[in-house]
C-alpha cells in the first residue's frame, strides 16, 4: 500500500506572527522606555528577500543619499505603491496594536486631539485629506563608515507616534557598530541616550517624536530622537515600518 501522504504545516501569516506577539510586554516597555524589542518576526529567508529588493529601482519611489542633506552617510529608498505584500502585511498587521498604545500615550497627555481610529486603512484617509499620500516604509543601507544622525521620521501635519525597524541582518556577523540610538530630551535636564540591540527578523519598536512620562504632578512629554551609530565593518540594512504617509 503506498504510504499515506505527510502533512506539511505551512508557516504562520506575518498577520499570525505579529498577532501572536505580546502586546502587553511591548506596551509596559514603551512606557517606560520609549521602546520595546520584539521577538523574531521575519525569517532569514524574509530579510534576505527584503534585501534583495533594493536593487530592483522599479519598487521605489525615490532614493535618499544621506551625506546631500548631512543626514549622515548612508542611503535609503522609500517604497512606491504598490507597497511588497510583506511590508503591507507588517504595516497592517502592527497598527491596530500600536494605536491603542498611542491612544492611551494621548490620554495621559491630556490631548484634545481624535483618537487614533483601529485600522490602519482609516488612519491613511485622514494622511490623504491632509495632503499627504506618498507611502513612507523604507529600506536602509549601510556600508563601513556610515551612520545616521538623530532625527524624527515627520512627514506633514498628521504623524503616527510609534513607528518599527527591523534588522535584516546579525550585527556582529553582517556588520560591527551601528547600533540603533535612541536619545530622549527631558525638559529643563540634560539628554539621556540608549543603545537597543535586536537580532535579525526581530523588530525595535519606538516614539516617533514625543511620548508621556510620569512625574510627581501626573504625565509630561519628552522629546524623542533616533539615529545610528558608526558602523565599522560590513554591510547592514534595515526595514523601517511608519505608519503615517508623506506629502
Amino acid at each position: 500500500m503506498p504510504k499515506a501522504a505527510q502533512k506539511t504545516s505551512e508557516a504562520p501569516s506575518i498577520e499570525e506572527r505579529v498577532g501572536a506577539l505580546d502586546w502587553k510586554a511591548a506596551s509596559d516597555s514603551l512606557s517606560q522606555r520609549g521602546y520595546a524589542v520584539t521577538p523574531q518576526i521575519l525569517s532569514p529567508e524574509e530579510c534576505a528577500s527584503l534585501v534583495a529588493m533594493y536593487a530592483d529601482e522599479t519598487r521605489f519611489r525615490s532614493r535618499i543619499v544621506m551625506e546631500r542633506y548631512r543626514f549622515g552617510v548612508g542611503d535609503y529608498k522609500y517604497f512606491g505603491n504598490p507597497l511588497p505584500e510583506i511590508v503591507a502585511a507588517l504595516r497592517t498587521a502592527a497598527y491596530p496594536h500600536l494605536a491603542s498604545v498611542a491612544n492611551a500615550e494621548a490620554e495621559n497627555l491630556g490631548e484634545k486631539s481624535p483618537r487614533f481610529p483601529a485600522e490602519h486603512a482609516a488612519f491613511l484617509t485622514i494622511c490623504h485629506k491632509a495632503g499627504q499620500t506618498k507611502p513612507t516604509p523604507l529600506l536602509l543601507h549601510y556600508e563601513a563608515g556610515g551612520y545616521n544622525c538623530l532625527h524624527q521620521d515627520i512627514y506633514g501635519e498628521v504623524a503616527f507616534p510609534l513607528q518599527m525597524v527591523f534588522l535584516l541582518g546579525q550585527s556582529g556577523r553582517d556588520w560591527d557598530g551601528g547600533e540603533f540610538l535612541l536619545v530622549e530630551q527631558q525638559p529643563r535636564a540634560q539628554s539621556k541616550a540608549e543603545v537597543v540591540h535586536a537580532n535579525q527578523g526581530e523588530a525595535i519598536i519606538f516614539t516617533t517624536r514625543h511620548r508621556p512620562v510620569r512625574g510627581s504632578r501626573g504625565y509630561y512629554r519628552v522629546n524623542m530622537k533616533h539615529g545610528v551609530s558608526r558602523v565599522h565593518r560590513g554591510t547592514r540594512y534595515t526595514l523601517g515600518i511608519i505608519f503615517h504617509d508623506a506629502k
